[in-house]
């Protein structure tokens, strides 16, 4: 059993008087997260629904107020789990809240919330949300007390090759591998596949391994839509869907002022590398890979999601990079005010030729300080001998 750090977030939380949303892909553990939060409040105060259950899902449905109330027994702290199987579950959560404001409403969902906007207007100001990811590399290390950096390194070789699905960590090679076949076929994306309009579900895997194969790279759509014989607005609808299930995210490109300068474009990462991996057949260890840059870069990026959101911090993150591919960085954060750039390197031999680039401190320097660097821009470069020390 792993400490989740979203766990603590609720907990303090839970006076804010809000629905609580925890959202996250199959298989994060959002079952076992409500469990703990329930030993938390006392199980005598508490009920658990699980929303799939024919019977709960039609009491849910009928929006009934005191056929619903009746189905809590007079517990106050209620769980919904897998609520997104729901018709209208929104509305249904904004009516409890409405109604009977005494009662703390916790609802999980996997990618069918956003899939079919079930939450968005009901629950505008009555909800606070939270995403369940697969485990963190801060959440494995706290496990293993004081760590050397040998065993970073095999950290990183494990995360990088299986991921950090709860039910994957830690387990043999050879069912690990078996375990993310079955995730990474269609169980992890069935939602999308089970919506109506969705016309071409080959189409979807195929996009799926086109996008595994350029991590780190600028989507172009028109080029995936050729490779892939659709549309460049049906590439863009997939990869929507794609996104709001939890299996891909974006970042998208910084742009403020220069002329020659990327400003709508995005990079496209996965929530998890085992995943990927997955979709390719693809398990080598990192010494032997060819793609390792894109994956520790996707590794770093996703590991820095999750760090933002256990600390609770605010600010955007993007790429940035002119016309001219030379001229990149690879990852931008904008908070306090200030531009935080890091370029990541996989060998640690190549750090020292790092540098931003001077049309970029030139366009976003707000001057030198006493030290000579820049004001409001700093600079890092992450390699696989350091990465645990910025994201620890």
């Amino acid at each position: 059993m792993y400490n989740r750090t979203v766990l603590e977030l609720i907990k303090e939380r839970l006076s804010w008087k809000k629905v609580v949303i925890i959202y996250g892909a199959r298989q994060t553990g959002k079952t076992t997260l409500c469990k703990e939060l329930i030993k938390f409040k006392g199980e005598e105060n508490c009920i658990y629904l699980n929303c799939e259950r024919a019977s709960i899902k039609e009491t849910l449905e009928k929006q009934n107020i005191l056929e619903i109330i009746r189905m809590f027994q007079g517990k106050k702290f209620v769980v919904l789990d897998e609520a997104q199987v729901v018709t209208d579950i929104g509305r249904v959560l904004k009516i409890i809240y409405d109604t009977y404001p005494e009662y703390q409403l916790i609802a999980t969902g996997s990618s069918a919330f956003d899939l079919n906007n079930r939450l968005s207007e009901p629950l505008t100001g009555r909800n606070i949300k939270y995403h369940l990811y697969p485990l963190s590399f801060k959440e494995m290390s706290n496990n293993l007390g004081t760590y050397q950096q040998a065993e970073m390194f095999d950290m990183l070789n494990d995360m990088i090759r299986f991921g950090a699905y709860p039910d994957i960590v830690g387990k043999p090679e050879a069912e690990a591998i078996e375990k993310l076949d079955y995730l990474a076929g269609d169980y992890l994306y069935k939602d999308i596949l089970a919506l109506d309009n969705l016309k071409k579900p080959a189409l979807l895997r195929d996009l799926l391994k086109a996008l595994a194969l350029q991590v780190g790279s600028e989507v172009n759509f028109h080029e995936l839509a050729k490779l892939l014989n659709a549309t460049s607005d049906t590439i863009y609808r997939y990869i929507d869907l794609l996104e709001k299930s939890f299996i891909i995210f974006k970042l998208d490109s910084f742009s403020r002022n220069m002329r020659n300068e990327l400003k709508k474009g995005f990079k496209v990462y996965f929530y998890d590398l085992g995943i990927r991996n997955g979709l390719l057949g693809d398990y080598k260890k990192v010494e032997n890979r060819s793609d390792i840059g894109g994956l520790f870069e996707n590794f770093c990026i996703l590991e820095r999601k999750k760090q933002i959101q256990a600390n609770s911090e605010y600010g955007n993150s993007y790429f940035w990079r002119t016309y001219n591919p030379d001229k990149e960085i690879d990852y931008i954060e904008e908070r306090d005010g200030s531009l935080h750039t890091i370029e990541f390197k996989w060998n640690p031999k190549a750090s020292g030729n790092a540098r931003l680039p001077k049309n970029f401190l030139d366009s976003y320097g707000q001057g030198i300080d006493d030290d000579g660097k820049s004001k409001n821009i700093t600079f890092k470069v992450i390699d696989n001998s350091n990465w645990w020390q910025w994201l620890s």
